[in-house]
């Protein structure tokens, strides 16, 4: 199952959150994203979190069962409403509308990701760019000349790069050290990221 999950965070166009709503089987909206979704012409499936943000006219909107208040103040709600996807198996999930405002709240939400990576494949987007935390390797299909960076959120083992015009081969990359990852470019439309252990934020230009 491929899940769009929108949060309360920084505004999207309307036509770019109607085109990921295309792409999802389910729309879940947390919290106050159910208002940045409806304002944008896009329907919430399932509402979830503590519902202190989300509007009275969103909540009349979806079913009763499919408004779900978690009552835990010790998750926020992007790690409720990640709760709820994994519990549904779900396989895919693009997470819109987690970044942007407060820094501290970005900062969390891309590592509140890590243990579920997994049980599914997540990517952050935003107009222009996409974002994937990555705890293995992967292939991704990119446009030809995108810039690509490589950020590892932990000490990362034998890395390599392909596709891209400055390769990496069995490199270690320590947390903190970016200077061989930044700013890359693609020079095929498809480029590869292999390594054995670690936690790398995957960017690349749409």
């Amino acid at each position: 199952m491929r899940a769009l999950l929108i949060g309360n965070g920084e505004t999207q166009e309307a036509a770019f959150l109607q085109h990921l709503a295309k792409q999802a089987d389910l729309i879940l909206a947390a919290d106050g994203g159910a208002d940045r979704a409806l304002s944008a012409g896009v329907r919430p499936d399932v509402i979830i979190g503590d519902l202190d943000s989300v509007s009275p006219q969103a909540k009349s909107l979806v079913p009763a069962e499919k408004l779900i208040f978690v009552n835990n103040q010790n998750n926020t709600d992007l790690e409720k409403a990640l709760d709820y996807l994994s519990a549904h198996r779900c396989t895919q999930c693009t997470l819109t509308g987690f970044v942007g405002g407060r820094w501290d709240f970005t900062f969390g939400n891309f590592l509140s990701v890590y243990p579920y990576l997994d049980k599914m494949d997540i990517c952050v987007a935003g107009k222009g760019w996409k974002i994937w935390p990555l705890t293995h390797s992967v292939k991704k299909a990119v446009r030809t000349g995108a810039r690509v960076s490589l950020i590892p959120a932990a000490d990362c083992q034998n890395v390599t790069l392909k596709g891209l015009t400055y390769p990496l081969e069995h490199a270690n990359l320590s947390l903190g050290r970016t200077g061989q990852t930044l700013s890359n470019v693609a020079k095929q439309p498809e480029i590869e990221i292999t390594f054995d252990k670690g936690f790398l934020l995957l960017y690349i230009e749409d």
